[in-house]
């Protein structure tokens, strides 16, 4: 299990929604993304991944485990408010292989640039 921080420059709710919604991941996670209950449905270049919400609290943080994963693994958007300089934190956990660390690592800073970009922060 890892994680990262990036801050982002927007409000929790508004990073909220762009983390729990079919709407708000479709912008920038995935080509397209479809919800049936509890289990969204991400689909990249044709081919589509299955991932249940395991637990959520609004604005504070979602967490998904894929289909493929361990029964005790997840990926997890938490988001914090820095007391100090009052910046939205996200942070990701996800587990990984030591081996494909890096690689994981690169792929969400990747993924949140273009979340960035989405939101305009």
């Amino acid at each position: 299990m890892y994680s990262v921080e990036f801050p982002i420059r927007c409000s929790p709710q508004i990073l909220y929604d762009f983390l729990s919604t079919p709407v708000g991941l479709q912008e920038w996670f995935a080509d397209k993304v479809d919800q049936r209950d509890n289990t969204f449905y991400f689909t990249w270049n044709g081919s589509t991944d299955r991932a249940d919400i395991l637990e959520h609290v609004e604005n504070e943080f979602i967490r998904y485990r894929w289909d493929h994963y361990g029964k005790d693994e997840f990926f997890e958007f938490g988001i914090e408010q820095s007391p100090i300089t009052n910046e939205t934190i996200l942070r990701i956990t996800d587990f990984a292989d030591k081996a494909d660390l890096k690689d994981q690592e690169r792929l969400w800073s990747s993924q949140i640039s273009d979340l960035k970009h989405r939101i305009g922060s």
